[in-house]
Protein backbone atom coordinates (compact mmCIF):
# COMPACT_ATOMS: atom_id res chain seq x y z
CA UNK A 1 0.00 0.00 0.00
CA UNK A 2 2.77 2.15 -0.22
CA UNK A 3 3.56 5.28 -2.78
CA UNK A 4 6.38 7.40 -3.20
CA UNK A 5 6.19 10.39 -0.39
CA UNK A 6 7.77 12.94 1.13
CA UNK A 7 7.87 13.47 5.00
CA UNK A 8 8.43 15.98 7.56
CA UNK A 9 8.88 14.89 10.70
CA UNK A 10 7.89 15.91 14.07
CA UNK A 11 7.98 15.30 17.85
CA UNK A 12 6.24 11.92 18.50
CA UNK A 13 2.26 12.36 19.30
CA UNK A 14 1.95 15.32 17.32
CA UNK A 15 -0.77 15.71 14.83
CA UNK A 16 -0.53 14.08 11.27
CA UNK A 17 -0.99 15.96 8.62
CA UNK A 18 -1.22 14.10 4.85
CA UNK A 19 -1.17 16.03 2.00
CA UNK A 20 -2.92 15.36 -1.62
CA UNK A 21 -1.65 16.46 -4.65
CA UNK A 22 -3.64 17.91 -7.63
CA UNK A 23 -3.42 16.71 -11.11
CA UNK A 24 0.35 17.13 -12.63
CA UNK A 25 1.82 17.64 -8.96
CA UNK A 26 4.30 15.78 -7.04
CA UNK A 27 4.91 14.95 -3.08
CA UNK A 28 6.85 18.03 -2.33
CA UNK A 29 4.17 20.71 -4.16
CA UNK A 30 1.90 21.36 -0.69
CA UNK A 31 4.54 20.18 1.70
CA UNK A 32 4.87 24.38 2.22
CA UNK A 33 1.71 24.60 2.31
CA UNK A 34 1.31 21.80 5.24
CA UNK A 35 3.93 24.43 7.30
CA UNK A 36 2.05 26.66 6.81
CA UNK A 37 -1.22 25.68 8.21
CA UNK A 38 -0.46 23.08 11.08
CA UNK A 39 3.30 24.30 11.70
CA UNK A 40 3.41 21.40 14.54
CA UNK A 41 2.46 18.88 12.38
CA UNK A 42 4.01 15.62 11.21
CA UNK A 43 3.50 15.82 7.22
CA UNK A 44 3.16 13.49 4.84
CA UNK A 45 2.65 13.57 1.45
CA UNK A 46 2.44 10.85 -1.38
CA UNK A 47 2.78 11.06 -5.15
CA UNK A 48 0.08 10.03 -7.25
CA UNK A 49 0.66 6.26 -8.84
CA UNK A 50 -1.14 7.28 -12.62
CA UNK A 51 -0.12 8.70 -14.82
CA UNK A 52 -1.79 11.04 -17.33
CA UNK A 53 0.12 12.48 -20.32
CA UNK A 54 3.18 12.33 -18.19
CA UNK A 55 1.27 14.15 -15.20
CA UNK A 56 0.35 12.32 -11.81
CA UNK A 57 -3.00 11.89 -10.60
CA UNK A 58 -4.38 9.47 -8.11
CA UNK A 59 -6.47 7.29 -10.18
CA UNK A 60 -7.62 7.33 -13.59
CA UNK A 61 -10.61 9.16 -15.58
CA UNK A 62 -11.65 8.11 -19.03
CA UNK A 63 -12.35 12.12 -19.87
CA UNK A 64 -12.64 15.55 -17.90
CA UNK A 65 -15.03 15.02 -15.02
CA UNK A 66 -15.65 11.45 -16.11
CA UNK A 67 -13.70 8.58 -14.00
CA UNK A 68 -12.61 5.11 -14.37
CA UNK A 69 -14.48 3.86 -11.58
CA UNK A 70 -12.54 0.59 -11.38
CA UNK A 71 -9.87 2.35 -11.04
CA UNK A 72 -11.24 4.79 -8.36
CA UNK A 73 -12.18 1.98 -6.21
CA UNK A 74 -8.51 0.33 -6.48
CA UNK A 75 -6.75 4.14 -5.68
CA UNK A 76 -9.36 4.33 -2.81
CA UNK A 77 -8.65 0.81 -1.52
CA UNK A 78 -4.68 2.05 -1.77
CA UNK A 79 -4.93 5.35 -0.34
CA UNK A 80 -6.86 3.92 2.45
CA UNK A 81 -4.44 1.77 3.57
CA UNK A 82 -1.70 4.21 2.85
CA UNK A 83 -3.30 6.11 5.37
CA UNK A 84 -4.09 3.65 7.94
CA UNK A 85 -0.53 2.01 7.54
CA UNK A 86 0.94 6.13 8.02
CA UNK A 87 -1.28 6.44 11.10
CA UNK A 88 -0.22 3.16 13.03
CA UNK A 89 4.07 4.20 12.40
CA UNK A 90 3.76 8.11 13.16
CA UNK A 91 1.11 7.39 16.22
CA UNK A 92 -0.19 10.85 16.19
CA UNK A 93 -2.37 12.39 18.28
CA UNK A 94 -5.13 13.20 15.59
CA UNK A 95 -5.17 12.70 11.80
CA UNK A 96 -5.98 15.43 9.28
CA UNK A 97 -5.55 15.04 5.64
CA UNK A 98 -6.08 18.24 3.08
CA UNK A 99 -6.35 17.16 -0.69
CA UNK A 100 -6.55 19.42 -3.45
CA UNK A 101 -8.36 19.12 -7.10
CA UNK A 102 -7.25 15.05 -7.96
CA UNK A 103 -6.22 14.51 -4.32
CA UNK A 104 -9.40 16.83 -2.80
CA UNK A 105 -11.84 13.47 -4.74
CA UNK A 106 -9.43 10.93 -3.66
CA UNK A 107 -9.75 11.81 -0.19
CA UNK A 108 -13.13 12.48 -0.54
CA UNK A 109 -13.76 8.81 -1.68
CA UNK A 110 -11.79 7.27 1.37
CA UNK A 111 -13.88 9.04 3.49
CA UNK A 112 -16.92 7.95 1.53
CA UNK A 113 -15.58 4.27 2.41
CA UNK A 114 -13.59 4.73 5.52
CA UNK A 115 -14.34 8.12 7.34
CA UNK A 116 -12.83 6.55 10.65
CA UNK A 117 -9.34 7.23 9.37
CA UNK A 118 -9.18 11.18 9.09
CA UNK A 119 -10.58 13.43 11.87
CA UNK A 120 -10.88 16.22 9.89
CA UNK A 121 -10.73 16.35 6.41
CA UNK A 122 -9.94 19.83 3.98
CA UNK A 123 -11.12 19.30 0.50
CA UNK A 124 -10.14 21.96 -1.86
CA UNK A 125 -12.12 22.30 -5.45
CA UNK A 126 -13.01 18.76 -5.38
CA UNK A 127 -15.14 17.21 -8.47
CA UNK A 128 -17.61 14.09 -7.20
CA UNK A 129 -19.26 13.73 -10.22
CA UNK A 130 -21.61 10.75 -8.92
CA UNK A 131 -23.98 10.30 -6.45
CA UNK A 132 -21.99 8.62 -2.81
CA UNK A 133 -22.87 5.97 -0.94
CA UNK A 134 -24.61 6.41 2.44
CA UNK A 135 -22.30 6.72 4.84
CA UNK A 136 -23.52 7.24 8.52
CA UNK A 137 -20.16 6.89 9.90
CA UNK A 138 -19.21 10.11 8.92
CA UNK A 139 -21.85 11.75 11.67
CA UNK A 140 -19.65 13.88 13.98
CA UNK A 141 -16.35 13.98 11.57
CA UNK A 142 -15.25 17.62 10.58
CA UNK A 143 -15.49 18.52 6.58
CA UNK A 144 -14.34 21.69 5.31
CA UNK A 145 -15.04 22.37 1.34
CA UNK A 146 -12.90 25.41 -0.12
CA UNK A 147 -14.08 26.09 -3.88
CA UNK A 148 -14.34 28.94 -6.47
CA UNK A 149 -17.88 29.82 -8.05
CA UNK A 150 -16.29 30.23 -11.36
CA UNK A 151 -14.48 26.95 -11.32
CA UNK A 152 -14.73 25.86 -15.06
CA UNK A 153 -13.52 22.15 -14.00
CA UNK A 154 -15.20 21.89 -10.37
CA UNK A 155 -18.87 23.33 -10.86
CA UNK A 156 -20.65 25.64 -7.70
CA UNK A 157 -23.63 22.98 -8.57
CA UNK A 158 -21.29 19.76 -7.75
CA UNK A 159 -19.52 21.32 -4.73
CA UNK A 160 -22.40 22.23 -3.28
CA UNK A 161 -23.93 19.27 -4.09
CA UNK A 162 -21.03 17.63 -1.86
CA UNK A 163 -21.35 19.92 0.88
CA UNK A 164 -24.83 18.70 1.23
CA UNK A 165 -24.02 14.97 1.21
CA UNK A 166 -22.07 15.26 3.96
CA UNK A 167 -24.17 17.39 5.66
CA UNK A 168 -26.24 14.95 5.47
CA UNK A 169 -24.53 11.92 6.77
CA UNK A 170 -23.93 14.11 9.98
CA UNK A 171 -20.73 15.52 9.11
CA UNK A 172 -19.99 18.82 10.40
CA UNK A 173 -19.50 20.89 7.21
CA UNK A 174 -18.21 24.24 6.19
CA UNK A 175 -18.30 25.10 2.33
CA UNK A 176 -16.28 28.65 1.92
CA UNK A 177 -15.78 30.28 -1.59
CA UNK A 178 -13.81 32.71 -3.68
CA UNK A 179 -15.16 34.26 -6.61
CA UNK A 180 -12.82 33.02 -8.68
CA UNK A 181 -11.65 29.66 -10.71
CA UNK A 182 -9.94 26.47 -9.78
CA UNK A 183 -6.97 28.46 -8.29
CA UNK A 184 -5.84 28.39 -4.58
CA UNK A 185 -6.84 31.76 -2.83
CA UNK A 186 -5.22 33.14 0.75
CA UNK A 187 -9.03 33.23 1.93
CA UNK A 188 -9.60 29.19 1.78
CA UNK A 189 -5.65 28.88 2.93
CA UNK A 190 -6.78 31.24 5.98
CA UNK A 191 -10.09 29.18 6.14
CA UNK A 192 -7.85 25.82 6.41
CA UNK A 193 -5.80 26.73 8.69
CA UNK A 194 -8.58 27.76 11.38
CA UNK A 195 -10.26 24.80 10.69
CA UNK A 196 -7.41 22.92 11.00
CA UNK A 197 -6.50 24.42 14.09
CA UNK A 198 -9.44 24.21 15.94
Amino acid sequence: MTYQFAEVAAPKGAPLLLLLHGTGGDERDLIGLGRQLMPEAHLVSPRGDVLEGGAPRFFRRLAMGVYDMDDLERATRKMAGFIRETAARVRPKTVAALGYSNGANILASVLFTSPDLVDRAVLMHPLIPFEPPQQPELSGRHVLITAGRRDAISPSSATQGLADYFMDQGAVTELVWHDGGHELRPSEVAAAKAFLMA
